[in-house]
C-alpha cells in the first residue's frame, strides 16, 4: 500500500498539470514548453543524486527521455492547448491497458484477469466522461493525447526493464535531461526565439518542473520498481479523476451525471484491479465471517 501511495502522487500531479498548462501558459509554443518543464527538473534531480550515466545508459538516456518526456511533453502540451482539461486528461486514462500490453511483450508479465477487469470499468468510465456533447473534441488534440499515451507506455515499461540497474533519481534526472536536450533543436527550428514569460507563466512553469515532474516522475519510477506495470497503469487512473475534479472547481467546466457516472467507473476501476484493495477487501470478509462464526458460537 505505502508504493500505492507514492506513486499516486504522479497522476495527481500530472492531472493538475492540464488546467495550469491550459491557463496559465502561451498556446503556441509545445516544444519550448517541454524544454523549460524538463530541463530545470532534470537539473534539480542531478543536483540532488550528483551521478552521471555510464556505459549503456547514455543511449537508453536518451531512448527513455525522448519516450518518456521530451516527445510525451510536447504532446501533452499540446493536447492540453487544443482540449478543455477534462477530456485532455482521461484520454490518457486508457494507459493501463497499453502498459500491460507492453509489459507482457517485453517483460512477460501477464496481466491478471482483475487488473483488465479493472481497465475495462475505467476506460468505460473514460468514455463516459469524454464522449459528452458539451465537450469540444479537437481531432489534433485527441491525436496528440493518443501519441502521448503510446509512447509513454512503453517507455514506462522499458524504464521497468532496464532502471533496477541505477540509482532511481539518477535515472529520472538523465531521461529528463536527454528529453529536453533533444527538443532543443527541434523547437529552435519550429517555433523560433523562445517565448516571453509574464510572471503568471513562470510562476506556472516552476509549479510543473518541481511538483509535476521532479517529484511526480521519481513518485511514478519508484512505483514502477515495486509494482506491476499493470498495477502502476491503474493507479494512473487518478490522472482524469483529477483533471475533471480541478477542471469543474477551478476552470468552470460543466461536470454533467454522465461525467459523474465515468468519474464512478474509473475509480471502481481502480479498486476493482488493485490488488491492495482486494486483499483489503478479503481481509474484511474474513473478519466478518470470523465475527459470524464467534456470534453463533456464542
Amino acid at each position: 500500500m505505502r508504493w500505492s501511495l507514492v506513486t499516486a502522487i504522479a497522476p495527481v500531479a500530472w492531472g493538475s498539470a492540464y488546467l495550469v498548462t491550459h491557463q496559465f501558459l502561451p498556446a503556441d509554443y509545445p516544444l519550448y514548453g517541454a524544454v523549460i518543464r524538463a530541463l530545470p527538473a532534470g537539473l534539480l534531480l542531478l543536483a540532488a543524486c550528483r551521478r552521471l550515466p555510464r556505459r549503456s545508459w547514455w543511449w537508453r538516456s536518451v531512448v527513455l527521455g525522448t519516450l518518456n518526456m521530451g516527445a510525451f511533453f510536447a504532446l501533452v502540451y499540446l493536447a492540453a492547448q487544443k482540449l478543455p482539461t477534462s477530456v485532455a486528461a482521461t484520454i490518457m486514462a486508457t494507459a493501463p491497458v497499453a502498459m500491460m500490453l507492453v509489459a507482457w511483450a517485453v517483460l512477460a508479465e501477464r496481466p491478471r484477469l482483475a487488473a483488465l477487469l479493472g481497465a475495462g470499468v475505467g476506460i468505460a468510465g473514460v468514455c463516459l466522461m469524454v464522449l459528452t456533447r458539451s465537450a469540444t473534441v479537437d481531432a489534433v488534440g485527441v491525436l496528440a493525447s493518443v501519441g502521448a499515451m503510446t509512447m509513454s507506455s512503453f517507455g514506462y515499461v522499458l524504464a521497468k526493464r532496464w532502471g533496477g540497474q541505477v540509482d532511481l533519481l539518477a535515472s529520472t534526472s538523465w531521461q529528463l535531461i536527454a528529453g529536453a536536450v533533444m527538443l532543443v533543436p527541434l523547437a529552435v527550428a519550429v517555433e523560433g526565439a523562445p517565448p516571453a514569460l509574464p510572471v503568471p507563466a513562470v510562476t506556472a512553469f516552476g509549479y510543473l518542473t518541481v511538483v509535476a515532474t521532479a517529484l511526480a516522475f521519481a513518485a511514478w519510477f519508484a512505483g514502477l520498481r515495486h509494482l506491476s506495470a499493470g498495477t502502476v497503469g491503474l493507479i494512473g487512473l487518478l490522472n482524469p479523476v483529477t483533471g475533471v475534479l480541478l477542471g469543474t472547481t477551478l476552470a468552470a467546466e460543466t461536470l454533467t451525471a454522465q461525467q459523474s457516472a465515468g468519474l464512478v467507473l474509473v475509480l471502481a476501476g481502480i479498486l476493482i484491479g488493485h490488488p491492495a484493495a482486494r486483499s483489503l477487501a478479503a481481509g474484511w470478509r474474513l473478519r466478518r465471517a470470523g465475527l459470524a462464526r464467534d456470534d453463533d458460537a456464542g
